[in-house]
């Protein structure tokens, strides 16, 4: 099985540079049958912060491992006191004009499907329908002993009740809902166990160093083989979870879009690479396409 590794990557020199012009997603969706595969960089302007573009969260922070998470109390007590402080941030945000033009372009027949790597639930709030969440989603948690899954808002009304008062300042939010904050921050903060079993709860997420469920991985790849085309909206696709997709695509002879501002790991296998704002940009194949953002 695949994991999701933290990894350090490099952008080509020998690669061109992004382009302005959006006529070729334009061309793709007018056709029919796309796929989007979406990442972080389609919720920075909901407030939600990416990993590697500008500014870009791993420069400070390291994202939880499973290995870490498993193996220490004291991990978890961290993870889940820097989550709980994140998830406040991530319930006040909403769809940006990203979503709302992907969810415009499935109202519209145009799209055969939507992959997210993000965990955050914005294309279904967008209105998005059949979303196969890659990483998972912070809305759940599940039991890793007896797999029993409940709601996050019932963890996080849990949380409260065993931690009154607590409300640090943290230095920032990062895209897999976790704040940062000091080792000093989180002393004290009180986990609670699985109501079923008493057993550890984690959110439902894929962390690094974790497999993807292969049946979700079988389902992406079912899509792509299904889908005219590929789009690639605000992801690096450093991480291999998302760029095995475009690989899939383009060895099968499918073009593949992206809109990024920054270089992809994906650009060699694409056609164009559009370097705008998602919002911005999205927004305008939708006006050119005629469709209304709801």
């Amino acid at each position: 099985m695949r994991m999701r590794p933290t990894l350090s990557w490099t952008p080509a020199e020998d690669l061109p540079p992004g382009t302005t012009d959006l006529e070729p997603v334009a061309d793709a969706l007018r056709a029919g049958g796309v796929l989007v595969l979406s990442g972080a960089g389609i919720s920075t302007e909901s407030g939600i912060p990416d990993y590697r573009g500008e500014g870009g969260s791993l420069s400070r922070h390291t994202p939880m491992t499973y290995q870490d998470f498993t193996a220490a109390a004291q991990a978890r007590r961290r993870y889940w006191a820097r989550s709980h402080l994140g998830w406040r941030t991530f319930g006040r945000a909403r769809p940006n004009p990203g979503h709302r033009a992907v969810a415009a372009f499935g109202r519209s027949g145009l799209l055969s499907g939507v992959v997210t790597q993000n965990v955050d639930g914005l294309h279904q709030a967008a209105g998005s329908e059949g979303v196969v969440e890659l990483h998972g989603s912070l809305a759940r948690v599940v039991c890793l002993s007896c797999g029993a899954f409940s709601p996050r808002r019932e963890l996080a009304r849990r949380l409260e009740e065993a931690n009154p008062g607590f409300a640090p300042v943290a230095a920032g939010i990062n895209p897999d809902g976790d704040a940062d904050l000091t080792d000093d921050q989180v002393t004290g903060f009180r986990v609670v166990p699985c109501t079923a079993c008493g057993g550890i709860l984690k959110p439902d997420v894929v962390f690094f160093g974790e497999a993807v469920p292969p049946q979700r991985v079988e389902q992406c790849r079912e899509l792509v083989r299904a889908a005219t085309s590929l789009l690639v909206l605000g992801s690096s696709l450093t991480v291999m979870s998302g760029l095995r997709f475009v690989r899939q695509a383009a060895q099968a002879g499918k073009p593949v879009l992206i809109v990024n501002r920054d270089q992809t790991r994906g650009d060699r296998h694409a056609l164009t690479r559009v370097a705008l704002p998602l919002g911005a940009a999205l927004s305008t194949v939708a006006l050119q396409l005629g469709l209304p953002l709801d």
